[in-house]
């Protein structure tokens, strides 16, 4: 199903969000804003390596691949949305994205057209700025009952630890934003945390939405931050509560996902009675949903909602005899500059960040490049992040994890300590510096390197590659588990597996880490260097690509 309207041609007014209403059941799908109430500059990763079967299949598309595949024209506000190509001149051109008080003014927009539409949150929402690292997520809790989200699941909410999580959810959200996830239970006795999924009527139909917590929490997170709690896909629980469902009168069911993409199309491809996943975690702003034939030989309608509050689905479906009759999606680009700012929550973030303003503020530096994270191996503002760990901490070698979330700022902009966090808000920021050998190294970008590309998608937990500065490599995707990076390089010189490199780090997620927060460190930088100069991310040689 292509864009349609002004999202896959030229248009620049508000008729892009005038989409006609279908059916009699309307899903709005939002994930991963991870607690960007203002609006921003997000640049989409110019390099997404498949592997096997995914290999230039979406999401795994970038650029001119991408666009022609979504049907979009380059230099319009869909190429802009979706692709990083021109970023910086589309960005000037059209302005930021995102912002709740504009998100606020769309969902309006689309309640209206759409009576009885429920607003499913994937996640990750209570983390990724200032604010929401000082306020432990309670300023987004407030923001998500303003926006009226109705059902919402989890992954970097975790980071602050079971009790808060149980916090807001038993206080503030209690009764209004239902919390479901399926595939966590206590660790043991193996009992439910919370509900796995909620029955609303809509319209006359039962709608049951299930929830799928990120699986792989306690691994890429600490796990003493969850320590009385398990995780996992949970496949056969999860097939169990559609039935279930089914049993109580779910006539719909959909799953609300943290699992990423590839997790959730395989899964689709598994399960019986599903009809739709609502996807996040990977940042895939997926421009049409991929129908993947289930177990059963249904059709499940798989979609993604991208990231940082930039983009919201619509999921309509046309149910005749309790069954599902037709279904449409659209993936709608949040665009600030066409989206006048819902009062109430523009004056509910201003109450919010009024206390923080000052520190929020500060001038940092000016950066003469433009600054971005997203992509598979390193971004130019991870490269400021390591660069600034080398130089602070005499480190010969240094390493930044492969985050997903942070804003973009274009050439000429101010860093302030509030961008600043936007890449380093986490609640375990400490810095490190460890002699590893050479063969350790190495061994850490192969098991990092497997996770992204590893051919069963159940053994990827998302995320981007982890970067790195102070040494050169090549990488083979395609390659065997231990045999992906070769050709590694310190000083012009290969590695030497035996000899020993100071090595910086940071968001280790052992339990008694101890050091300076990584925002402190990279400030102290900035604000002794004033200007940043256009920054060339490290990044490795990509063999098969090479040889293409």
């Amino acid at each position: 199903m292509p864009l349609s309207g002004a999202l896959a041609g030229d248009g620049d007014g508000t008729e892009l969000y005038d989409i006609p209403r279908f059916g009699t059941v309307s899903l709005l799908h939002m994930t991963d804003s991870h607690a960007q109430l203002l609006p921003t500059y997000y640049r989409e990763a110019s390099t997404n390596i498949g592997v096997g079967a995914n290999r230039g299949r979406p999401p795994y598309l970038s650029g001119e691949q991408l666009l022609r595949a979504a049907g979009v024209r380059r230099g319009t506000r869909a190429a802009y949305a979706l692709a990083s190509l021109d970023f910086t001149t589309l960005a000037r051109r059209f302005g930021r994205v995102g912002g709740y008080a504009h998100l606020a003014t769309l969902l309006a927009r689309l309640r209206a057209s759409r009576p009885g539409a429920l607003l499913l949150d994937g996640g990750d929402t209570w983390q990724g700025s200032a604010t929401a690292l000082w306020t432990r997520g309670g300023d987004m809790a407030e923001a998500q009952l303003q926006l009226g989200v109705d059902v919402m699941t989890g992954h970097w909410e975790f980071t602050y630890g079971m009790e808060r999580v149980k916090e807001l959810i038993d206080g503030p959200l209690k009764g209004r934003v239902e919390f479901v996830a399926q595939n966590i239970a206590t660790q043991d006795f193996g009992d439910p945390v919370f509900p796995a999924y909620t029955l609303r009527e809509v319209n006359g139909t039962v709608v049951a939405v299930i929830g799928q917590a990120f699986p792989y929490t306690p691994i890429a997170n600490p796990r003493h931050f969850v320590a009385d709690w398990r995780f996992g896909i949970e496949e056969a629980h999860l097939q169990a509560s559609i039935e279930e469902a089914r049993v109580k009168g779910a006539q719909l069911v959909v799953l609300l996902s943290h699992n990423g993409l590839d997790v959730d199309v395989q899964l689709a491809s598994r399960l019986k009675g599903l009809d739709a996943i609502l996807g996040g975690h990977t940042h895939d702003g997926l421009p049409k949903p991929i129908e993947v034939r289930s177990a059963d030989g249904g059709l499940t309608t798989v979609t993604n909602a991208g990231s940082n509050g930039k983009f919201v689905g619509v999921l309509d479906f046309e149910m005749r005899a309790g069954r599902v009759a037709g279904r449409r999606y659209r993936l709608l680009p949040v665009f600030a500059d066409l989206l006048p700012a819902d009062a109430k929550m523009a004056a509910l973030i201003e109450r919010q960040r009024s206390p923080y303003q000052e520190r929020l503020n500060e001038v940092l530096a000016v950066t003469d490049g433009l600054l971005y994270r997203r992509g598979n191996f390193n971004g130019t503002f991870d490269q400021l992040i390591l660069e600034a760990m080398l130089a602070e901490r005499d480190a010969q070698i240094a390493f930044s994890p492969g985050f997903r979330w942070g804003t973009s700022l274009l050439p000429g902009e101010t860093i302030t300590m509030e961008q600043l966090m936007d890449q380093t808000a986490i609640t375990y920021p400490a810095v490190t510096l460890n002699e590893m050998s050479g063969e350790q190294i190495k061994t850490v970008l192969e098991d990092v390197c497997d996770n992204l590309f590893n051919a069963d998608p159940y053994y990827r937990q998302g995320g981007d590659m982890v970067r790195v500065v102070g040494l050169s490599y090549s990488c083979a995707p395609s390659a065997a588990a231990g045999q992906r990076i070769s050709d590694l390089q310190f000083g012009g010189r290969p590695l030497d597996a035996n000899r020993k490199y100071r090595v910086a780090g940071w968001a280790a997620v052992g339990a008694e880490v101890q050091g300076e927060p990584i925002y402190e460190l990279v400030a102290r930088y900035l604000r002794n260097r004033h200007r940043v100069a256009p920054l060339k991310p490290n990044v490795p040689k990509i063999l098969e690509l090479a040889m293409a």
